[in-house]
């Protein structure tokens, strides 16, 4: 199934090297996708990426397709039928985030215009371009991630620890690691 492209993860024509070829480090400026992603990346802590990529479609039913005012009103009792679901992750904490973050999310959006206007005030709205050569050079985090960790965390949302918002920094490319040899780096 090789193809024959140098990917940074991810071979041939897999799930896995779809995501990396058509969305990590491609800039989101989707409010929507922008929540999914997030979302994601939470319930991806302590777990692998490719387990949560593979459950995506099931959260995407379960979750309103991350539409992020249904998210903030779901109630104790649809987050307890939800947990109930073994197509995602089954943590109590990581489901119930999904309406906390949504709520701190929303007033977010509120303050900035958009979560978007907000995220990529970080950078001036430029992704930050390490180019690096080999994975040894790729950070788990950065004074960044840390930055707008504590900054979330202080309003109130969880999941959203410095190594996951350096990897969802990644994956909305705000960050582009894309290695120097990714055949992504060359289109």
């Amino acid at each position: 199934m090789d193809d024959g492209k140098t990917r940074c993860f991810g071979s041939g024509k897999d799930f896995y090297a779809h995501y990396h070829d058509t969305e990590w480090g491609v800039p989101v400026h989707d409010d929507r996708h922008l929540f999914e992603m997030l979302i994601l990346e939470g319930a991806q802590a302590g777990l692998s990426w490719e387990t949560v990529l593979k459950k995506r479609a099931q959260y995407k039913r379960l979750f309103h397709d991350f539409d992020i005012a249904r998210c903030a009103a779901l109630t104790d009792a649809e987050l307890e039928a939800i947990l109930t679901d073994s197509g995602i992750v089954r943590n109590r904490l990581k489901v119930f985030s999904v309406r906390k973050n949504a709520l701190a999310y929303q007033a977010i959006q509120t303050e900035y215009g958009s979560f978007d206007d907000y995220l990529w005030a970080y950078v001036d709205g430029q992704p930050i371009d390490n180019c690096p050569a080999d994975w040894s050079e790729v950070p788990t985090s950065t004074p960044l991630s840390d930055l707008i960790s504590k900054d979330l965390k202080k309003r109130g949302m969880s999941f959203v620890g410095s190594t996951i918002i350096y990897a969802y920094l990644q994956g909305v490319g705000v960050v582009n690691d894309h290695l120097a040899d990714c055949w992504c780096r060359q289109t």
